[in-house]
Order: structure tokens, then sequence, then C-alpha cells
């Protein structure tokens, strides 16, 4: 049985496992009293405190909590990642039945890969930019010996195939800043695999997936613990959890502070902080009234028409990204722009943004043009539209405080320096950071505080219309509830229009009032939320909705 204690024991495992009876398996994974801390003097941070826990073949134990609480500065120390400036020890630390506190450079080497897998969060940075995808997912099999070179690619588009990637070859060839957050993802997971590692360790496995994908992933990443994988989950997504794991521990300021068996846990949780975890989850919560703002009253502060993008791939292929499409958005309106990854919903977004032009048709804002314009012309009007983006890793300079990032977007918003810091404070207060975090850099944030930071920087100069690109698909459910909130009172405050883009449906029923579904670069169905979600009309719609796993499901039921 996969165990985890909050008390600094780690018993072993007892239930039968890959068909051999646990008695007689050593775990794959037993930690015992494991700290790992960041820092020196009065800044230390103590990341992981006493954790203690064990993972058997053929089964998975998921970890969650808010962000911040320790759980991928775990994850990483059992694959000796957890960075130059960290320090690892445990009283226990064996990892596929080897003593891993004196592994030196070569040691994890051999480990790392071959028998230990890691999907890490950010698929954007843990990917190389400067080679091909497919180059990348071969690594494994040429750097541990397992293929000739020469048969290398078929291996490389089976595993491509295997995690759902659709035209294997074409985006075997691709890099990944030319693929969608989604497809990033299934590549990091088909790298993570391709040397058929005994352990999994996924951290946030589905972030950036929509239902139909995520529910492609979750079969695939059971099948493997069929076969005999341990896998350690890290999710704040407690639906996925509820999918796939046999045991939950729940961390908080890096504390297990409770463990068992997933159900157990999940249907009747006994500490505090788990019970808020899953008060927090869409759908849990009372409902609030959404604003509805009637499609034909006024004039649309966006108007989309008939827009059109087409982006030409390698050996002059061609493929329709965005294909003849429109709505409107009215002040006040937060529309939801839901379908699979690759559908077409992020280029959309940078129309409208004006980032991408379109090759027909015209985005006009406030009753102007928008698309049409030069960039040089659209800068005095920047302000006013907004975006929340994806991958907020990639958005930042990585060089930069978050008072800096911050305060730029101050800046350009006409604040003068002496009152930036304070403003900063407060909007990192409303997206709940706060002072302490004014002098971290990017990678010193966890990927939940990057996106709050995101939040915090997009809302500075006062936009009149956010576009927000997945918000809160790295945030735990309880900070997700917090921003949803925040969202929500602005739109009631400030008439603040959101076009929100997300895999999530419960997120999406329950702070919008109006959806567009996209497929193959079309809207395929809109309108009203509750009926579009009640009674789709269209088969895709009604296969996304069949995809959400059963605890989202429920909640979204309830709404």
């Amino acid at each position: 049985m996969t165990t985890a204690s909050p008390r600094g024991t780690a018993p072993g495992s007892t239930e039968a496992s890959a068909g051999v009876p646990a008695r007689e398996a050593a775990p794959l994974l037993d930690v015992a009293g494991l700290n790992v801390r960041f820092g020196t003097g009065p800044g230390q941070v103590h990341a992981v405190r006493d954790a203690s826990f064990s993972l058997a073949a053929g089964r998975c134990l998921a970890v969650v909590g808010e962000s911040g609480s320790g759980k991928s500065a775990l994850a990483r120390s059992l694959l000796g990642l957890a960075g130059p400036t960290a320090e690892v020890s445990a009283d226990r630390l064996r990892v596929t039945g080897r003593e891993a506190r004196e592994f030196g450079p070569r040691q994890w080497r051999a480990v790392r890969g071959r028998r230990v897998g890691l999907v890490a969060q950010d698929a954007l940075v843990a990917l190389d930019p400067l080679r091909p995808v497919g180059k990348e997912i071969a690594e494994p099999l040429l750097t541990h010996g397992l293929v000739p070179r020469k048969e290398a690619g078929a291996r490389v588009l089976a595993l491509l195939e295997r995690v759902g990637v659709p035209e294997p070859a074409e985006r075997a060839r691709a890099y990944v800043h030319q693929l969608s957050g989604g497809l990033r993802q299934r590549a990091l997971i088909a790298s993570a695999i391709a040397a058929e590692p005994g352990v999994l360790i996924a951290d946030e496995p589905t972030t950036a997936l929509d239902a139909s994908v995520q529910s492609r992933i979750l079969a695939l990443l059971g099948e493997l613990k069929s076969a005999g994988t341990g896998l350690l989950l890290i999710s704040h997504d407690l639906a996925v959890v509820e999918a796939l794991a046999d045991e939950v521990a729940v961390m908080k300021d890096g504390r297990i502070v409770e463990s068992g068996p997933v159900d157990r846990v999940l249907e009747a949780p006994e500490h505090p902080y788990t019970k808020a975890l899953l008060a927090a989850i869409p759908g849990s919560r009372p409902r609030r009234p959404r604003t509805a703002v009637d499609s034909d009253d006024g004039e649309p502060l966006l108007d989309v028409s008939l827009v059109t993008k087409v982006f030409r791939g390698a050996r002059g292929s061609r493929r329709t990204a965005v294909d003849a499409v429109s709505f409107a958005l009215r002040p006040g309106e937060t529309l939801g722009l839901v379908g699979e990854s690759g559908s077409g919903k992020s280029t959309l977004a940078r129309m409208v943004l004006g980032l991408v032009a379109p090759d027909s048709g015209a985005v006009r804002l406030a009753g102007t043009p928008w698309s049409t314009l030069r960039e040089r012309e659209r800068r005095q009007e920047r302000h006013t539209l907004q975006l929340v983006p994806q991958d907020p890793l990639s958005a930042f300079d990585p060089r930069w405080s978050v008072a800096r990032i911050v305060g730029e977007a101050l800046a350009t918003a006409g604040i003068g320096r002496g009152e930036r810091q304070a403003r900063t404070v407060r909007l990192l207060e409303q997206v709940g950071l706060s002072a302490q975090h004014l002098e971290r850099r990017p990678l010193a944030l966890s990927g939940g505080q990057r996106q709050r930071v995101a939040i915090a920087r997009a809302l500075a100069p006062s936009p009149r219309l956010l576009v927000c690109d997945e918000p809160v698909s790295a945030l735990d459910v309880s900070v997700q509830a917090q921003v949803l909130d925040l969202l929500r009172q602005l739109q009631e405050d400030l008439g603040l229009a959101t076009l929100f883009i997300s895999h999530d449906l419960a997120v999406v029923r329950e702070i919008c009032a109006r959806v567009l579904v996209m497929k193959d670069g079309r809207i395929v169905e809109s309108g009203p939320v509750d009926e579009v979600f009640a009674k789709p009309a269209h088969p895709y719609t009604r296969a996304l909705l069949e995809a959400v796993p059963r605890r989202a499901r429920t909640a979204q039921e309830r709404l």
C-alpha cells in the first residue's frame, strides 16, 4: 500500500502490487524525515518539513496542497533536482531500492529518465526551445542506450501517438513555441515515459489540458500504473486525484498534515485545511448570481467579425488555426471560450490583443478599428485590454523582481515612482500575495504564485477588458476560488469585460454568463452557459462534458 505519514514514520507496503505481494517487494520510494531548505540565516525557507512516505509498484500517491506548500520541492528532491541552493536531508531516502542520500551527479544521471521520470509543471521551460520536440523525446532513449539511433524516430512517433498528439510526424519536427500549451504538456509526458521508468513523478501533469485530453492522459497514467509503474502525482485538481490516486497526502507549510486512502480523505477529511480545500472546489461554494448582459443591448466593447488565421508548417503545409470566427463582448460581461488544446483558442486571443494579424476579418475595440491599425497607432490604447497569460514564467523577465514586474505596468499607466510600491502591494494582496514577495524573482516563486503575479500585473493599468488565457489553471482550489471571486468583483465594480479561456468547465460555468465552444478553429456552439452545459446541442460539447472527472462533474451538477 502506498502510504504517507505526517508523524515522521513510513510504514512498509502491505498489499499486493503488480502481481507481487508487497511484503516481498521493497517500495520504489521509501522516504523518512525528509527536509528541504533554501537559503541561510533569517531568510531561510524551510520548504519541506519532516515528510515521510512510501510508494509501491502499481500504486499512486497524490500530494495536494496550496501553491508554495512544498509539493514541488518534495518531488524534485527525489531526483536530485531541488537546486544548487537547496539543503536536502533525510533519515532515509531510498529511490528504486538504492539509498540516495549520498548520490553524486553521476548516480543521479543514471536514475533520471531511466528509473524515475519527471513530468515537470512548466512544459515551456522544461522542453529545450532550440531543438525540435522529437529530438527532445528521443534524448532519454539515446542517453540510456535503449534503442539504436536509426530506430529512435519511429519510437518518438509511437510515443506521441500514445499521449494523443495529432499529426505526430509534423509535431515531432516542431519547436516548443510552435505548440499549444496542451500539446507541449503531452510532448513532455511522452519524454518522461520514453525510457519506461519504474517511477513517474507527475507534477501537475494535466494543468494545461482540456477535459477530453485530460481524460486520455489519465487513462494513460492509469495504464502505466496497472502495468506496475509507481506514480507520485502532484496536483491541485482534486477531481484528477480522485480519478487516479490510491492514497493522498495533504501538505501545508511544508508538512504533511493529513494522509490516507483517497476515498477517506476526500469524503471524510479530518484536518481543517483539507476541509477548506474541498470546500473551495468550483461548484462546492454557494452560488452567486452572475451578471448577464443582453447581447442586443448597446454597442459591444469588443467586436470580432469573421476572423481567420492560417499558419504555414513544415514542407509547405498549411493549418487553419481560426476559421471565420465572430462574436461580441460587452462591458461587464464575462464570456467563456472552451475547446481542446490546439482548437484555436489562444490564436484567437492573440488576434483580439493585436499580437497576431488576421488573414481576413476584423477586430474592433470600443467601436473603432483595432486589428487593422499599426502597432504605433495601437499603443495609446494598449492599457484598455490586458492579457493574463497561460505561461507566466515565459512572459516575465527572469532577472526582474516582482516589484519591478508589476511596477513596470503601473509606470506605463502613469503612476509615479513614489506611489508604485504601495500600489504594487495592494495589487499583490488582491490576488493572495503580500509584500514578502516584492523582491522575489520568477524562478523563486511557485507556479501558482507566478500566475497570481501575472494577474496583478494585468490589473495594474486599470483595463476595460481582460483576456484571460487559462488564468487559474496553475492555482490550487483555495487560491483559485479567491481569484475567481476577485475577477467577479472587478466585473461588478468596474464593469470590466473578460474573455475567459479555460479547459476547466466547472470554472467556466461558475464565472461566465455565456460560453463559446471551439473545435478545429470554428465556433461549433454558443449560448448562455447554463443552457449549453445542461442541454448541449453539438456532439463535441457533449463529449467535453462527459470527459470531466467525476468529482468535478458532480460539482457542476450542483450548480
